[in-house]
């Protein structure tokens, strides 16, 4: 049904007949969420049923053509206050909702009458009503009910919606189409300002101008006065509840008998001619005797009559005065007796007279009393509020001053704890400089010891002059440089008829001479198939003297430098596997582990077999041997290495430990497989991974990849590549193993490979093999 509706907004006049009940506004909110359009006006209709009579404070009513001016005039008024209370909630509504509302109120005796009346006069094409509220009382005495008379007599050109509770509760839809005028009906609708409850007041008013033949205080009709018998008239007691602009009305000056009820003694006869006394049957203007005896008996059974009687009333809207009496006529009364009992009448009317004006004067005593009363007690009532007013203000300034209180407590805590948090920041600062202070000292003394050393001759190592270093070199030629490293130059020649390859310390190296003492110290100290094997060195000139390596570094080969065959991904897988040992050999030396700390392509060399081996070890370090049975690693004052394959972690705490090496080797790895360069390379490979795209990510130039074993052995890579070393895996549980498995699947497809059969053999080497240092440098 919602969606029917959606699609039946369109231009037209649109009504929702509001009353004071809560089912008008469920239909005010349905209506503008389901048929109103933007900027479409709507019309709100409220009939008020027209006045025909007024309430009197004895519970009776009276015509309001019997009524004074001022009394209906005020009357309408307190129904045009009431009015415009009952459109504000819904005036408000529109105005939320930003929609021109147009206001119409009909007066009617009949609410269905003058709905029909105005849709058919209006050409209204949609009318909205709210059911009424089924209560018990409704249910058990039968109402009419006015959605339903609406819906059957509404024109045809009309659709009418019966709303309960935000939902449809009936629909009469239209069967014809408006007709012509709806379009400038509509538009005048729209032009004009809602109409006006003053003005339909005024026009009553208007009409009842000629009705003054009623006071404000009415005797009902089934009342008996009878002034005769009781010598004095009493009047009923009346206390009538006026409403609030009824007591301004009555206290704002002092009034009196003649303003309040100006009609009733206005119309009063004092011409001195004879009222008019008929009978119930007669209209002959005489007085009758019931038994027809003397005027004594007359004046008994009349007045006796007259009290015992049918009811007699003053007939307060005609000019003259009737009084009745129901005893027969049995005689004539004589004139002297007449005058006499009219004079009696007239007396006890100026009597009455008087009494009613003094009653009205204590009435107008009492309301202005009562406004004073009521006077004081607004003014009381305001003192109150405006007394809690400044307590609740008080009470929030206290608040304030207590939660600044609270807060300056918090930040005077804070510095406090800051405070203390800086001191001890600093003394664990001073404990650390003192540390590293230490640790300088000793490494110091261990360098001189170590020199001492070098020049005693303790290290067993061939010892080679500058002169021989010199010829072989043929004076350092460029036609021998083979390569340049942050060590130096590094030259190609033959010495003791092997071909080797020299390493010359550059002498601005900053730290050439310790890296030339420390690779010295390593390489003289251990043996492995896959650590570059030192032949000899100059200690004088700082000459370190090498095996050569026939297919120079893996870097060089990865990107193809100098025209060199692309790698295959059998050797490749081969190569990974002989690192691992390598380095696996290297984190196992006993008895201190040592860490390489510069692992990169550019410092791994293969020799004609294409067989890898570890070399550039000055930057080495030899973990204490406590702490390598602890957490293997140890602080360093300063980091070393190569960027991008620096540990983190290393970089930014200076925390050495083995598993700095295997970030290194991670990022090896994936340069082995996709020959790229190691920025931002894992970023690269992990997105290739999601994305589903990782083969073409690997090395081009290899045609015949196994996609399955590479995308193993770069999740493996990855894993070594983690941020934090304790998310790295372990080398000899689990990264050569796996290493050792792809070599092995390699190794059964690889072609034979000249040169030799040694290959196979030298690079075969048991992961549990460890070599011990020969000689521990001191």
């Amino acid at each position: 049904m919602s969606k029917r509706l959606q699609g039946e907004k369109k231009e037209g006049s649109v009504a929702v007949a509001i009353d004071k009940d809560k089912g008008s506004q469920y239909a005010l909110k349905w209506t503008v969420d389901h048929l109103l359009s933007r900027g479409q006006p709507l019309t709100l209709l409220h009939v008020i049923q027209k006045v025909s009579s007024l309430p009197t404070p004895t519970g009776n009513s009276v015509s309001i053509s019997n009524v004074n001016e001022d009394v209906a005039r005020t009357y309408h008024k307190q129904l045009e206050n009431q009015t415009r209370e009952l459109f504000l909630p819904f005036r408000c509504f529109c105005s939320q909702k930003d929609i021109k509302c147009n206001e119409v109120i009909l007066e009617d005796m009949d609410i269905t009458k003058a709905l029909i009346g105005y849709i058919s006069s209006n050409a209204i094409t949609t009318l909205v009503l709210a059911a009424p509220a089924r209560t018990g009382l409704v249910k058990r005495f039968k109402t009419t009910d006015i959605p339903s008379s609406v819906s059957k007599g509404a024109p045809e050109f009309c659709n009418v919606y019966v709303i309960a509770k935000g939902k449809i509760s009936s629909v009469r839809p239209a069967t014809a189409p408006a007709p012509v005028k709806a379009a400038i009906v509509r538009n005048q609708l729209q032009s004009q300002p809602s109409q006006n409850l003053s003005d339909s007041n005024e026009a009553t008013c208007m009409n009842n101008q000629r009705l003054r033949g009623l006071i404000l205080y009415i005797i009902p009709s089934n009342h008996q006065l009878s002034p005769f018998t009781s010598g004095r008239a009493s009047i009923p007691k009346y206390e009538p509840s006026y409403p609030e602009s009824d007591i301004s009305f009555v206290s704002s000056g002092r009034p009196s008998t003649d303003r309040m009820f100006p009609t009733f003694y206005d119309r009063m006869d004092y011409s001195g001619s004879t009222p008019r006394l008929s009978n119930g049957s007669g209209s002959n203007p005489r007085l009758s005797n019931g038994s027809g005896s003397n005027p004594s008996e007359y004046e008994t059974s009349s007045f006796g009559s007259l009290n015992s009687g049918t009811n007699r009333s003053i007939d307060i809207s005609s000019s003259q005065y009737e009084f009745s009496s129901s005893s027969q006529d049995n005689g004539s009364m004589t004139s002297a007796s007449t005058s006499q009992s009219i004079e009696d009448v007239e007396a006890e009317m100026r009597r009455l007279r008087l009494e009613l004006k003094q009653t009205m004067e204590m009435y107008s005593a009492a309301c202005k009393e009562a406004l004073t009363a009521k006077q004081k007690a607004k003014e009381l009532h305001r003192w109150k509020l405006e007394e809690g007013q400044r307590l609740e203000e008080a009470r929030i300034a206290e608040e304030a001053a207590l939660a600044l209180a609270e807060r300056e407590k918090a930040k005077c805590r804070a510095a406090i704890e800051a405070a203390e948090a800086a001191q001890r920041i600093a003394e664990l600062e001073s404990h650390k400089r003192k540390n590293a202070e230490m640790k300088a000292l000793k490494e110091s003394e261990e360098k001189k010891r170590a020199l001492n050393a070098l020049a005693n001759g303790d290290l067993k190592y061939r010892k080679y002059t500058i002169e021989e270093i010199e010829e072989a070199t043929e004076y350092f030629s460029n036609s021998r440089k083979i390569g340049e490293g942050g060590y130096g130059p590094v030259y190609q020649c033959d010495l003791d008829h092997t071909s080797v390859a020299i390493k010359v310390l550059r002498p601005d190296a900053a730290q050439g001479r310790s890296q030339f003492q420390q690779e010295v110290e390593v390489l003289c100290a251990i043996r492995h198939p896959n650590m570059v094997l030192l032949l000899g060195a100059c200690p004088e000139y700082g000459c370190l003297v090498y095996e050569y390596m026939a297919n120079g570094s893996l870097d060089d080969r990865l990107f193809c430098r100098g025209g060199t065959p692309v790698l295959s991904w059998q050797l490749r897988f081969r190569i990974a596997a002989e690192i691992g040992t390598g380095l696996l050999f290297l984190h196992q030396a006993k008895p201190e582990p040592l860490v390489h700390r510069d692992l990169k392509p550019g410092n791994i060399l293969l020799d004609r077999n294409f067989v890898s081996k570890i070399s550039d070890v000055g930057l080495a370090r030899l973990v204490p041997p406590s702490l390598a049975d602890a957490v293997t690693q140890y602080r360093m004052t300063s980091t070393a290495g190569t960027f991008c394959y620096i540990d983190p972690e290393y970089q930014q705490t200076g925390m050495l430990g083995i598993k700095s090496d295997i970030y290194s080797l991670g990022i090896m790895l994936l340069q082995i497989i996709t020959a790229k360069q190691p920025m931002g390379l894992t970023h690269h490979v992990e997105r290739a991974i999601e994305k589903g795209t990782f083969s073409g990510i690997l090395d081009p130039a290899v045609p015949d990849w196994p996609v399955e074993e590479a995308l193993v052995f770069a999740k493996l890579a990855l894993q070594c590549a983690e941020l934090r070393k304790k998310d790295r895996p372990d080398l000899g549980k689990v990264i050569l193993p796996e290493l050792n498995r792809l070599r092995e699947l390699a190794e059964e497809t690889m072609p034979f490979i000249g040169g030799g059969g040694s290959s196979s053999s030298y690079s075969q080497v048991s992961t549990n093999h460890v070599s011990q240092i020969h000689q521990r440098v001191p």
